[in-house]
């Protein structure tokens, strides 16, 4: 023989308190990676390329021998 029990109904359970902390999770995080950002960007390293711009001027040239050649080419 069976007994039947009677079923109490199931608390309703706050919901409010969960999200409130997953919405306190998300912005602790949030200002975590903003405040790195922040970091970085006001320090963006110490091993960076420098670049140099120089004007170069072209050096004299030398002055050519004046002398006269002639070639002279004959048919076979």
């Amino acid at each position: 023989m069976t007994v039947a029990r009677a079923r109490r109904p199931r608390r309703k359970r706050r919901r409010w308190p969960l999200y409130l902390l997953v919405a306190a999770g998300i912005a602790v995080v949030f200002l975590a990676g903003v405040g790195l950002g922040q970091a970085l960007h006001d320090n963006p390293g110490t091993s960076g390329t420098q670049t140099l711009v120089r004007t170069l001027h072209p050096l004299p040239l030398v002055p050519v021998a004046r002398n006269t050649v002639t070639v002279t080419v004959t048919k076979p």
